[in-house]
C-alpha cells in the first residue's frame, strides 16, 4: 500500500515525508511560463536520494513544453490531471492527450505515467463515465489515481483549478472507485478528500493500490481551510498510521 502526498514543492518538507514513512512524493509544475523551478527539482532529486518515488504533474499540455519539462527533471512518474469529462470534452480533446502520454513512452520509456481518472461526488457517480474513461488510457498508462469530479455543472471550470480535477478537498464516490479497482489492469490509487480521519475505511471499502492526499494533509489557517503547499506533519504521521493499520487489518483476514 503506497502513500502518495501532494503538493511538494521544497526538499526540506519531502526529507520530512520521506522520514515518516512516504513513499511518493507529489511536485506540481503551476504553469507553462514557470516550468522550470529549482525548488522543484530539488525536492525529486531529495525524493530520489532518500528513496521515495517522484511524481511530478505540469499544468499545462502543450507537448513540447510536457517533454522538456521531463527531460530536465526526470521524475519516476508524470501525473496527468486534465478534466476528461463535461461539455468541452470531445473524442479529439481525448485523443490529443492518448497522443502526449503515448509520445511521453516513446522519448521517457522509464518514466511511469499516472493518470487521474474523474469520478463523481458520492451518490452522484453516474455523472461521470469513469470506467470507459478509464478503458479508453489503461494502454497507455502505468497507474491510475482517482479524483473528486466537482459535477455542479461538469465543466472544467467547476473545478478548483481550471481543466483540471483535484484538490477540492471533498471525496469521490467509493462505490464507484471500487468498481475502477477491480476492472482495472493496473494500479489505482485513491484520491479525493483522503486524510487521516478517513483513510482507514477508504482502503477497507475501495481497497486501492495505494492512497494519495493532498488537502487533507494541508496546514489549517484561522478559518480552518488548507494552506497550499504546507503540510501539517502531525496530520501526515497520523494517515501514514492509519494507513498502515489498515494494511495489516488487511493481512489478518
Amino acid at each position: 500500500m503506497i502513500i502518495q502526498i501532494y503538493e511538494i514543492q521544497n526538499p526540506e518538507e519531502a526529507s520530512a515525508l520521506i522520514r515518516l514513512g512516504v513513499d511518493h512524493i507529489g511536485s506540481v509544475l503551476l504553469s507553462v511560463d514557470g516550468w522550470k523551478n529549482s525548488d522543484v527539482k530539488a525536492t525529486i532529486e531529495m525524493a530520489s536520494a532518500g528513496g521515495a518515488v517522484s511524481s511530478l504533474i505540469p499544468l499545462f499540455g502543450d507537448p513540447a513544453r510536457v517533454l522538456q519539462a521531463l527531460e530536465y527533471y526526470r521524475p519516476d512518474i508524470v501525473h496527468f490531471c486534465d478534466v476528461l469529462s463535461g461539455p468541452a470534452v470531445n473524442q479529439r480533446y481525448l485523443e490529443k492527450r492518448i497522443q502526449l502520454q503515448q509520445q511521453v513512452r516513446r522519448v521517457f520509456p522509464t518514466v511511469r505515467i499516472m493518470r487521474s481518472i474523474p469520478v463523481g461526488q458520492p451518490g452522484n457517480a453516474s455523472s461521470c463515465p469513469t470506467l470507459a474513461l478509464a478503458r479508453t488510457f489503461e494502454s497507455v498508462s502505468d497507474l491510475f489515481l482517482t479524483d473528486t469530479l466537482i459535477t455542479a455543472g461538469s465543466g472544467p471550470g467547476d473545478q478548483p483549478v481550471a481543466g483540471f480535477i483535484g484538490i477540492t478537498g471533498q471525496i469521490c464516490d467509493w462505490q464507484m472507485a471500487r468498481q475502477l479497482v477491480r476492472a482495472s489492469r493496473i494500479p489505482v490509487v485513491l484520491a479525493g478528500g483522503i486524510g487521516p480521519q478517513n483513510v482507514f475505511d477508504a482502503i477497507e471499502t475501495v481497497k486501492p493500490y495505494g492512497v494519495d492526499s493532498c488537502t487533507g494533509t494541508n496546514l489549517r489557517d484561522g478559518r480552518d481551510r488548507p494552506i497550499r503547499f504546507r503540510k501539517d506533519m502531525h496530520r501526515v504521521a497520523m494517515m501514514v498510521t492509519e494507513t498502515r493499520r489498515a494494511c495489516r487489518k488487511s493481512a489478518q483476514m
